[in-house]
């Protein structure tokens, strides 16, 4: 582990930004001779290894020439990542990743991109201008405590099946303080998952003991790769693979499907849209077989419907598709790109970070056909760098469609604000 993040992963805001002061003085970053970004980075305000602080340091420490902050239910975040890339150096946006309620469409019962629960959809927001973060995380805060008591209820339903195992959960005292869910973050099924991989080890230990618990007790089957991380004592990502089991094999067991804490997403677009923020898409897609990445069940979502589903946001005020290259098949990403063109949407990409495995970095984002990807990471920047002080100079405001009419050239014109 980096000996860094200890420091940037201090108690509070206050003390991770000073250390990064320090830090930043003493430290000679990579350079990285490609045109790196990412802008859909988890930090500890939902789920991550990483506090805000620290997701910047990583980002810079990987060669990333971007970064974008993408925390579920929360901006909480925010203004200490924008604070932290300006003691890195590295030009920074800001978004929200939530689920949002599709009832009284014409796909309230469809699985779209989320894996556990029919009408249910995975929405993003980019480029929230600065003079909105504080109002977006007060409209969350009823949500945010409306999604606890559902996590509530699943730690009960943990507690119902595990308990004859010795195993029990307390929401107050074993989740709550793994969250930043005091200074306006959000507990996720990622942070009960977790308390839940911390007893698991409390109890059966790393190795031999809990996997024998996972495969003869509970009759699960991970894969051998899993298995392998978990046959390792010495493993130092060993809490975030066992995080991985729970989700993809243990979840379905006490999921509660998601209801109060749920915007409609015509509200969602309204509010997105009175921000100035740039409402999104995110792409799933069908997986067949194995997916592209080795990481996922084959499963059915939105590609039977895609055109339909892309209309109808773009009809509600979604101005975004995003999709990340590296978990799609060719075909469905140029099937995607037709529908960008089509209904004039802004194509934008960033691979989630929310674990210790995964890299801050998308090889697959480096090949010249992804170079679009590239200029919309820095013109979401210069949106609501602009947006902050003038919604008429936004990406897509008044003063920017008189002045930059050619969607091409808007989209350079405002990546070159930022690379310059």
């Amino acid at each position: 582990m980096d000996k860094n993040l200890p420091l940037l992963n201090a108690k509070t805001a206050e003390e991770r930004l000073e250390n990064a002061k320090k830090i930043a003085k003493e430290t000679v970053f990579p350079k990285s001779e490609f045109d790196d970004v990412n802008g859909h980075i988890h930090t500890t305000y939902s789920f991550s290894p990483y506090s805000p602080t620290a997701s910047v340091y990583m980002a810079k420490m990987s060669g990333l020439r971007t970064a974008g902050i993408m925390d579920h239910d929360s901006v909480g975040g925010a203004k200490e990542f924008l604070s932290a890339g300006e003691i890195f150096g590295l030009p920074l946006t800001v978004g929200m990743e939530c689920r949002v309620s599709v009832k009284g469409t014409a796909f309230e019962t469809k699985k779209i991109n989320n894996p556990d629960q029919v009408g249910c959809a995975y929405i993003t927001v980019h480029g929230l201008p600065h003079d909105q973060i504080d109002k977006l995380n007060a409209i969350y805060a009823p949500y945010r405590a409306y999604r606890n008591e559902r996590n509530i209820a699943m730690v009960e339903r943990i507690n119902e099946l595990f308990g004859k195992y010795d195993i029990k959960l307390d929401f107050e005292g074993d989740v709550l303080p793994l969250s930043e869910y005091a200074t306006g973050g959000t507990v996720t099924e990622r942070h009960i998952s977790s308390a839940l991989a911390g007893k698991l080890i409390d109890v059966f230990g790393k190795g031999e003991k809990l996997i024998s618990f996972i495969t003869d007790t509970l009759k699960l089957s991970p894969s051998k790769k899993v298995m392998g991380y978990l046959a390792d004592s010495q493993n130092e990502h060993y809490l975030y693979d066992l995080i991985g089991v729970i989700k993809s094999d243990i979840i379905g067991a006490f999921y509660i499907p998601a209801d109060k804490e749920l915007m409609h997403i015509t509200d969602f677009a309204d509010i997105m849209n009175s921000l100035d923020a740039v409402p999104c898409i995110p792409y799933l897609g069908d997986i067949a077989g194995e997916s592209v990445t080795g990481d996922k069940k084959a499963q059915v979502f939105e590609d039977a419907f895609l055109d339909e589903w892309v209309e109808y946001c773009k009809s509600i005020g979604f101005k975004g598709i995003t999709f990340a290259p590296s978990r799609n098949t060719l075909p469905q990403i140029e099937r995607l790109r037709g529908l960008v063109r089509k209904f004039g949407l802004m194509e934008i990409s960033g691979e989630d970070i929310n674990t210790s495995r995964q890299s801050f970095v998308c090889t697959k984002m480096r090949e010249d056909d992804f170079e679009t990807l590239r200029h919309s990471a820095y013109a979401i920047i210069a949106h609501e760098r602009r947006a902050t002080y003038n919604k008429a100079d936004s990406f897509f405001g008044a003063n920017t469609a008189r002045e930059f009419p050619d969607w091409e050239n808007r989209l350079i014109s405002f990546a070159d604000m930022i690379r310059k």
